[in-house]
């Protein structure tokens, strides 16, 4: 007959190679550089409703940056709430400034300027995104995470 705790031991020895030998789930590589996505610019000289990427396509656990830029034509407030609630934010930055946040509810261009974000998705799907109040002009788009 067996000890409890030998039993024990061998259980726990079981699973732990069990667990060790399962894929990673996330798709992406931290380890590396982030991934610069393509410009988002907002207002050309076509029409101050343009937006230069409506679809982007993203994987989990891998990082990113994205520079976001307002041509000044129109107030943008771009909002994502869904999106901002899947990421790991790293940082934003704003000119000289470096802010490190938790979590973002909505950037606003009240005039002509640039912002990017850095972030890691963490749960995959598709999330919406606009610019507050301009919805009807266009002005939505996709990020499509697997």
């Amino acid at each position: 007959m067996q000890s409890p705790i030998r039993t024990l031991a061998l259980a726990l020895t079981l699973t732990s190679a069990a667990v060790a030998s399962l894929p990673a789930v996330a798709e992406g590589d931290l380890t590396t550089r982030p991934e610069r996505l393509p410009d988002l610019v907002l207002g050309s000289e076509v029409t101050d409703y343009a937006m230069s990427q409506t679809r982007y396509e993203m994987e989990t656990g891998q990082s990113y940056r994205l520079k976001i830029i307002s041509s000044g034509l129109k107030e943008y407030a771009m909002q994502a709430p869904e999106f901002f609630t899947s990421i790991y934010l790293r940082k934003v930055e704003a000119g000289d400034i470096e802010i490190k946040a938790v979590a973002l509810t909505e950037l606003e261009f009240e005039q002509e300027g640039e912002t990017e974000i850095y972030f890691v998705p963490v749960k995959p799907g598709e999330f919406t995104f606009s610019m507050k109040g301009l919805e009807h002009k266009g002005m939505e788009g996709v990020f499509s995470v697997r």
